[in-house]
């Protein structure tokens, strides 16, 4: 939530004050969260998601494949993520995503391309590409809209129900 200096705060106190002991709790879960989750995967970063929920972003990857999850500071971490993008390298050029798969609508998949798109940036790979396949068609709408507030390019051919995305920088 953005507040102004000038503009009076028309919240409740019982309103602030139980805004300020959920993010309390989200600060200590990420603090107990970041341990667990650096002892088997390379933590990225911590993030906000658009509706003010505090993320960890973290990786695990080998010289094929990348896998970026996050997890939702207002749980504790018991191993499992709330969403993840699965991707591999190919030709040393490109990251193909594979799929995007967790919780929809809670802006997740939004941290996790942006910080996708850091890592290709700081690995000198200059495109994201990835295929929209048949199984995707039920929500291909959404899909379309995701990737191109994302700035990817969109191509689908709704006779064949099949597309791919691009991404070669913003």
């Amino acid at each position: 939530m953005v507040q102004y200096a000038f503009l009076e705060d028309t919240r409740s106190k019982d309103d602030i004050k139980q805004e300020l002991d959920t993010l309390e709790i989200q600060l200590y879960r990420m603090q107990e969260n970041i341990r667990k989750i650096a002892r088997n995967a390379e933590v990225i970063g911590i993030d906000q998601t658009n509706q003010d929920e505090w993320v960890i972003v973290y990786a695990y990857r080998d010289a094929n494949l990348c896998q970026l999850m996050l997890h939702n500071c207002s749980k504790p971490y018991k191993g499992d993520w709330q969403t993840a993008i699965q991707a591999e390298y190919k030709d040393g050029q490109r990251l193909h995503i594979a799929d995007i798969k967790g919780v929809q609508n809670k802006g997740y998949g939004s941290v996790l391309i942006k910080h996708l798109k850091e890592e290709v940036r700081k690995d000198n790979i200059p495109f994201i590409t990835g295929d929209i396949v048949k199984r995707d068609f039920d929500h291909v709408e959404r899909l379309k809209h995701f990737y191109n507030k994302h700035s990817f390019d969109v191509n689908i051919d709704h006779q064949a129900q099949c597309g791919d995305i691009v991404w070669n920088g913003d």
